[in-house]
């Protein structure tokens, strides 16, 4: 299939959880560029897949539909704090991944090839980033790769745009006070790169107006 035909058979897989999470599901996959680029970064071909503060379970399930025909299916492993999304992650899934329902400053990190924090660092104040990203390095083995996307602090206009978002989506949940903690690309990249990880970093914002990049940090083999 091409990228676009596995993004939409992707999308497929939350019929089942009625029309709304079915086009939001769409748009969200086809729209937004950091699913396409997950593609290019092995995500059909990984044994172990650990998407951390999955949703509504979308990366997963592009992991399932761009496996090749006659592979051995992956490990799909997320963790999602939100009862809501936990549930139409299930519901798309079935049994072909494992959805914990956690908070990620709790749970425990899974082992996995491929590991995905997406668009969730910035949830928690810094202290908690830093356990995070310790807690993903203790469990990544030689070879293994984190994926990260978050906002560019130093991204000007565009990283306002970043920030009227997130709140006007925060207001929306009633959640109108919560805190963001932003930090600049660069600062991303150091933070992987004091862990010991080999860290390339590309924009992560094409089609939209928003200053997000993408960060893949790599164990040495």
């Amino acid at each position: 299939m091409s990228p676009r035909e596995t993004l939409l058979a992707a999308a497929r897989l939350f019929a089942s959880s009625g029309r709304s999470a079915a086009w939001s599901a769409r748009s969200k996959l086809t729209l937004d560029p950091v699913y396409a680029a997950l593609l290019g970064e092995g995500l059909a071909t990984a044994d172990r897949v650990a998407d951390l503060g999955c949703g509504r379970g979308l990366a997963l399930a592009l992991a399932l539909a761009a496996r090749p025909a006659g592979m051995q299916g992956a490990t799909l492993i997320g963790i999602e704090r939100a009862p809501g999304e936990v549930a139409i992650a299930r519901r798309a899934l079935g049994g072909a991944a494992w959805i914990a329902d956690g908070d990620l400053s709790r749970t425990a990190i899974p082992p996995a090839d491929l590991l995905l924090i997406l668009d969730v660092l910035h949830y928690l104040d810094f202290p908690a980033q830093e356990d995070l990203l310790d807690r993903v390095r203790a469990v990544m083995e030689p070879g293994g790769r984190v994926v990260v996307r978050e906002a560019d602090a130093a991204g000007g206009a565009r990283f306002v745009a970043v920030k009227i978002s997130e709140r006007f989506m925060a207001l929306s949940r009633g959640e109108g006070t919560r805190p963001f903690t932003y930090r600049s690309a660069l600062d991303w990249q150091n933070a992987l790169e004091r862990r010991g990880l080999t860290v390339e970093v590309s924009p992560m914002g094409a089609r939209t107006p928003f200053a997000n990049v993408l960060l893949v940090g790599r164990a040495s083999a």
